[in-house]
C-alpha cells in the first residue's frame, strides 16, 4: 500500500484506517485505486474508517457505496423525511431483490455514512444530526408502513367505520414516535419507541382471507409493519418497542383513538403522561395524532399542579435509574449522574411544573424546551448555556461510542487505551477532549439538577424563579408589565417576539448604547469568530451576534425609525458581513485541522437573487455562486462545506440563513467552488438562457472583493452579449417556459390561498419581466441600487421607443412590483418563511390586490409577446 501520508496521521485512529485501505487494496483494488485518486474522498472515508469499525465493514461490503458518498457528501443540507423516501424509492429500484427488512437495513446504514461523515467533520450541529436520523427513522416506517398496508388490503379488505352522518369511510392508523424520535433527537442506536393508533371501531371489506374487525386488522398491520422495520437478529434497521403503549405488554398492539384517549385520561400513571410530553406523528395519518393529542395535552401539562406534586414522579424515576446503572463499568453518559438523563430530566420537571399554565413551554425537544425555560426565567441564562453545552457535548460523546461497533452503548470504557482513542475522537470531532470536559460538563449538570429538583420540595404553587426586572407577575401568573421593546415586538411582530423569547432575548432591557449599525456588522461577527475557543463555540457566538443585529433591525423597523428599503439594506449588509465571516470560520477551522488556510482567503463570493439585487428580507436564502483563482478544487471544497456550514447550520441559537449553491454551472452535479477562469468559460461556451435569466443579478458580495468584481463585470458582459445574440423567440419562449415550470410549484397548494410569489400574477412576474426586458434590450445592473423597483425606474427611462413594451405595461409592473413585495415583507415579519397567506373577503383583496395580480400576470404576457 503506498504512503497513507499526513491525511492518515491526523486521524484519531490511523492504525483502524490504514487496515481498512489495506483490505480495500487486497479484495477491491479498483475501487482502491479510484478512491486514492480522489484525495478529497480519500480522507473522507479514512475519516469515517477511524471512527467506526462498523462503518468500515460496511464499506468492505458494499465498495459501491464509496461512489455514492463521493456524490452525496457535498450536500450538507438536512434530508428531510420526503426526501429520504424519494431516495428509499431508488433504493429500492435498484435492489429489488431484498425483502423488506435487509432493504431497509442496507438503506439505514448507507445513509448513515453520508450523516455520520457530517458529524464527525462538524458539518453539522447535533441538533441537525439527531433530526436527520429521526427523519430517516420516518422515512423507513413510513414506507413499511405502506407496504403493510397494501399487505394487510389484501388479506382483510379496507378497514371500514361510519361518521356522525353515516357515510363510510376508510379507518386511518397513525405510528407516534415517543422519547428520542418523539422529540427528534434520535441517536444512531436508539430502540424507537411507538405507539399505533386508528381512527374509529367498525369492520374491513373484505379481503383473500375473509372480513375482520377493525381492531384484528391494526393489530396484524402493526405486527407487518413492526416486523418489517426490526428484521430478524441483526438485519433490521431499527428495534421497534411498543411496550410504552396503553397496558405495556398486556395491551393489544392497536387501540382505536377513543380508547387510547380514554387509557391517557383515566387509567395512565404518572410517568405514562410524562412520555407524551415528547411525542408526535412519525408515519401514517398526521392529523389523527393532532385530535389524539389535543384530547389529552391537558392531563399531561395540568393547569395549577403544584411543583412538589408534578416533579415527584421525576424525582423517582431518576432514582431507578441511579440504582439500575450503580454497578456499570465506566461512566454512563445517558443515565449516569451529570448525563443526558438528567438534563432531559430538568426539562421536563419544569415543563410539568409550569407548562399546565404556559402553553408555550410545551415543545418536545431539549434543547428548544430549555431555551424557553430560559426565557421564562425558570433557569437562569447561565443555566441553560451550560446544560446547552454539556447536552451537546454528551450527545457528541454518546454519537462516537455507539457508532464505533453500532451498539446501543452509553458506557465510557475504563481502559486506559480505549479512551485515549474516544478523547483522539472527540478533539478530532469538536475540539473538546474528554478529559477534562466530561468531568466539568457532568458537574454542571449534577450541580444544575440538584438544585432545580432539590429547590421544589414544597407542595404550594411559586412564584416563577428568578424572574427578570423588566418582567413581573401577578399572583395568578399573569404578566402586569414588560419592558416597552418586549410589549412592541408582540405587539408588532408576534412570530420575532417568539423568536426572540426563545433565544432568551426578549427581556433584556431598552437602553442599548451599543446598538449596531451595518458600520458595525463586519467588525463585531469578526471578533465574535476570533473569540471563540472551539468549533462548537464559533458557530454559537457567530449566531448569537448575528440574531443581536437582527434584533436591532426588527425593532428599529417597529418604532417607526427605519422604513422597509432601510430594512432591506441593512439586511444585506448584514449578510454580506455574514458571509465574510464565515469564510473566517472556514480559515481559522482549517488552520486547526493542520490543513491549508489560503483556500478561505481566495474564494469569492458571487451572489444572485435578493441579495444580488441588493434586496435581502427577513428569511431569505443566499443564492450563490463561488469561484477562486489559485489552488487546486480539492482544497477549496473543503473551505466550502466549512463555510457553508457556518452559515446554515441549526444550533440552539437558531439559523443564520439557508446557502443555495444550485444555480452554479452544471447544478447540482457540478463542483462547489471552481476557477474563474472555468466559471466564465462556461458562460460564454456551455450557459443556457435560462441562466442568462438567473445571472443577470450576479454581485460580488463576499471574500475576496477584487477577483469577484472583476468576474462580475465580465460575465455581466457575456451574458448580455449572449443574450443579445440568441434569436429573440428563444429568450421569449424559454423566459415563458421557465416562469411556468416555477408556477406550477403554487398550483398544488390549497384553493383557498395565494401564493404571491409563484403564483399567477406574483412577484416572479415582474421579475421575469424586467430580467427578460434587461436581457433583450442590454440594459444591465450597475452601481449600488439594483433593486427591482429601480430597475423598472431605469427601464421606463431607457428602453428604446420602438420596443412595444408601454409606459403604462411598466407602470404596472412598478406598483404591482411595490404591493407584492409590501405584503412579502409584512408576512415574513408576521408568519416566518412563506410566500402564501390567505386572503378575506375585505376591501384590500377585492378592490386592490385581485385586480393587481391579473394586471401583472397580463403585463408580463404583454412585455414577453409585445417587442414580435
Amino acid at each position: 500500500m503506498t504512503e497513507d501520508g499526513h491525511i492518515i496521521d491526523s486521524l484519531p485512529d490511523a492504525d483502524a484506517a490504514r487496515r481498512f485501505l489495506g483490505r480495500l487494496e487486497a479484495e477491491k483494488p479498483s475501487q482502491y485505486k479510484k478512491l486514492r485518486a480522489n484525495e478529497p474522498l480519500f480522507s473522507d472515508v479514512a475519516a469515517i474508517t477511524a471512527f467506526s469499525p462498523l462503518l468500515s465493514t460496511t464499506l468492505l461490503q458494499h465498495p459501491e457505496y464509496i461512489t455514492w458518498l463521493d456524490r452525496e457528501r457535498k450536500n450538507t443540507a438536512v434530508r428531510s423525511k420526503e426526501e429520504l423516501l424519494e431516495s428509499l424509492a431508488r433504493f429500492a429500484l435498484t435492489n429489488s431483490q431484498l425483502e423488506p427488512q435487509t432493504l431497509y437495513s442496507r438503506f439505514r446504514r448507507r445513509e448513515l455514512l453520508r450523516i455520520f461523515l457530517r458529524d464527525i467533520r462538524g458539518l453539522a450541529t447535533i441538533a441537525e444530526i439527531t433530526e436527520e436520523i429521526s427523519n430517516l427513522a420516518d422515512a423507513i416506517l413510513e414506507a413499511a408502513l405502506q407496504l403493510a398496508l397494501n399487505e394487510a388490503d389484501s388479506r382483510f379488505g379496507m378497514p371500514q367505520e361510519t361518521d356522525e352522518k353515516g357515510r363510510v369511510l376508510r379507518s386511518t392508523v397513525c405510528i407516534a414516535a415517543l422519547g428520542k424520535l418523539g422529540s427528534r433527537e434520535l441517536n444512531y442506536s436508539s430502540d424507537i419507541d411507538l405507539v399505533i393508533f386508528y381512527s374509529g371501531e367498525g369492520t374491513t371489506s373484505g379481503g383473500s382471507r375473509g372480513s375482520v374487525t377493525n381492531r384484528e386488522y391494526f393489530v396484524k398491520l402493526a405486527e407487518l409493519t413492526t416486523k418489517m422495520v426490526s428484521g430478524p437478529g441483526s438485519e433490521g434497521a431499527f428495534r421497534v418497542d411498543l411496550r410504552l403503549r396503553p397496558h405495556g405488554t398486556m395491551g393489544p398492539l392497536a387501540m382505536s383513538l377513543a380508547d387510547t384517549v380514554k387509557y391517557y385520561e383515566t387509567e395512565a400513571r404518572p410517568w405514562e403522561r410524562q412520555v407524551l410530553i415528547r411525542s408526535r406523528s412519525s408515519a401514517g395519518d398526521g392529523e389523527l395524532f393532532r385530535r389524539f393529542f389535543s384530547a389529552v395535552e391537558d392531563f399531561v401539562f395540568v393547569a395549577g399542579q403544584s411543583v412538589g406534586e408534578a416533579l415527584e414522579n421525576v424525582r423517582l424515576s431518576k432514582e431507578r435509574i441511579d440504582a439500575e446503572v450503580g454497578s456499570a463499568r465506566g461512566y454512563n453518559v445517558k443515565l449516569g449522574r451529570g448525563g443526558i438523563r438528567e438534563i432531559e430530566f430538568i426539562a421536563q420537571a419544569l415543563q410539568l411544573a409550569y407548562g399546565g399554565d404556559d402553553k408555550w413551554l410545551r415543545t418536545p425537544h431539549t434543547l428548544i424546551s430549555l431555551a424557553r425555560l430560559a426565557e421564562r426565567s425558570f433557569i437562569t441564562p447561565n443555566q441553560h448555556s451550560e446544560l446547552a453545552a454539556a447536552y451537546t457535548f454528551l450527545r457528541q460523546l454518546e454519537h462516537i461510542l455507539q457508532m464505533e461497533n453500532g451498539l446501543q452503548t452509553h458506557v465510557v470504557p475504563d481502559d486506559a487505551v480505549k479512551q485515549r482513542i474516544i478523547s483522539d475522537r472527540m478533539t478530532f470531532a469538536m475540539s473538546e477532549p474528554l478529559e477534562p470536559f466530561l468531568e466539568r460538563h457532568t458537574a454542571n449538570v449534577k450541580r444544575i439538577f440538584d438544585s432545580v429538583l432539590g429547590s421544589a420540595e414544597t407542595t404550594d404553587r411559586p412564584s416563577r424563579p428568578a424572574i427578570a426586572s423588566a418582567r413581573k407577575a401577578d399572583d395568578d401568573g399573569s404578566i402586569l408589565s414588560v419592558s416597552p421593546s418586549a410589549a412592541l415586538l408582540r405587539a408588532k411582530t408576534p412570530f420575532f417576539a417568539e423568536y426572540f423569547a426563545s433565544l432568551g432575548m426578549l427581556d433584556r432591557g431598552d437602553s442599548r448604547a451599543d446598538a449596531s449599525t451595518p458600520e458595525t456588522y463586519a467588525e463585531s461577527l469578526a471578533n465574535a469568530v476570533r473569540d471563540a475557543e472551539t468549533s462548537h463555540e464559533r458557530l454559537t457566538l457567530l449566531r448569537s451576534v448575528w440574531n443581536e443585529h437582527v434584533y436591532d433591525i426588527v425593532i428599529a423597523e417597529c418604532r417607526g425609525d427605519i422604513d422597509v428599503s432601510e430594512v432591506k439594506r441593512r439586511l444585506t449588509s448584514l449578510a454580506e458581513a455574514s458571509i465574510d465571516a464565515a469564510l473566517l470560520v472556514a480559515e481559522i477551522e482549517l488552520r486547526h485541522r493542520g490543513l491549508p488556510s489560503e483556500p478561505a482567503r481566495d474564494i469569492a463570493v458571487l451572489a444572485l437573487g435578493k441579495l444580488g439585487g441588493r434586496g435581502m428580507d427577513h428569511h431569505s436564502d443566499l443564492d450563490l455562486v463561488l469561484v477562486f483563482e489559485k489552488g487546486s478544487y480539492e482544497e477549496h471544497a473543503k473551505a466550502v462545506e466549512i463555510f457553508v456550514n457556518a452559515l446554515s447550520a441549526m444550533t440552539r441559537n437558531g439559523r443564520m440563513y439557508r446557502v443555495d449553491l444550485r444555480l452554479r454551472p452544471y447544478g447540482s452535479k457540478g463542483l462547489i467552488a471552481m476557477p474563474a477562469d472555468a466559471f466564465l468559460d462556461y458562460l460564454e461556451t456551455k450557459s443556457e438562457i435560462w441562466e442568462y435569466l438567473a445571472f443577470v443579478k450576479l454581485r460580488a458580495s463576499g471574500g475576496d472583493r477584487k477577483l469577484g468584481e472583476s468576474v462580475e463585470l465580465r460575465a455581466r458582459e457575456i451574458i448580455h452579449r449572449k443574450a443579445l445574440e440568441c434569436d429573440p423567440e428563444e429568450l421569449r419562449s424559454e423566459t415563458i417556459r421557465i416562469r411556468k415550470a416555477l408556477e406550477s410549484r403554487a398550483r398544488s397548494r390549497r384553493k383557498d390561498e395565494i401564493d404571491i410569489k409563484y403564483g399567477e400574477g406574483g412577484l416572479l412576474d415582474v421579475y421575469f419581466a424586467t430580467r427578460y426586458l434587461q436581457l433583450r434590450y442590454n440594459i444591465p445592473d450597475t452601481g449600488d441600487d439594483r433593486s427591482t423597483g429601480h430597475i423598472i425606474d431605469r427601464l421606463i427611462k431607457e428602453l428604446p421607443s420602438d420596443s412595444g413594451v408601454s409606459r403604462k405595461a411598466l407602470e404596472t409592473l412598478r406598483r404591482g412590483h411595490a404591493i407584492l413585495s409590501a405584503i412579502d415583507h409584512f408576512t415574513r415579519v408576521n408568519n416566518g418563511r412563506t410566500t402564501r397567506i390567505s386572503p378575506h373577503d375585505d376591501h384590500f383583496t377585492i378592490n386592490v390586490l385581485f385586480p393587481m395580480r391579473i394586471g401583472v400576470r397580463s403585463t408580463f404576457e404583454e412585455v414577453v409577446s409585445s417587442t414580435f
